[in-house]
């Protein structure tokens, strides 16, 4: 997905937010996945190091924490209910993609986008499903956050 991105003048950074065995424990008990202090956690480390490297040109999510370094958010099927009272505290405008195919993540983000008084926007890709794995869906899904984050970035 993020070929397309770092063709332009954006960059992208993918990272597992939980390690090997980490990882091991989750697929048998999801307690992970659903952490979200632990996964802040993570993301704020990880914003923590971006900011000290030699060209990093992004800031990650953690947006609540830190408005001042991050200025606009995509999320990818994602979960932004978790995020709970925090969401009202997000500054950075912030586009949902979600797949035509995934209903309960489709309910989830417009009710978490009704709590944020920060710009919102959500795009369904018709006949995607969760994990976008459907013949061009990831390439849309690029090209939305790459027009997000030039209008939203200048």
């Amino acid at each position: 997905m993020a070929d397309p991105l770092n063709e332009g003048p954006l960059a992208t950074l993918l990272i597992d937010l939980v390690n090997v065995d980490e990882q091991e424990v989750d697929m048998q008990t999801s307690q992970l996945r659903y952490d979200i202090p632990f996964l802040v956690n993570r993301l704020l480390v990880i914003t923590d190091w971006l900011r000290n490297q030699p060209g990093a040109g992004a800031a990650l999510v953690a947006a609540a924490e830190v408005p001042r370094l991050v200025q606009a958010v995509v999320l990818r099927g994602g979960r932004p209910d978790l995020a709970g009272d925090t969401l009202e505290r997000v500054d950075a405008p912030t586009l949902a993609i979600v797949g035509g195919n995934d209903p309960v993540v489709l309910e989830l983000n417009c009710q978490a986008f009704a709590r944020m008084k920060c710009v919102t926007a959500l795009q369904v890709i018709p006949g995607a499903s969760h994990l976008f794995e459907e013949v061009g869906a990831l390439e849309e899904v690029a090209g939305l956050a790459g027009a997000w984050f030039t209008q939203e970035l200048g």
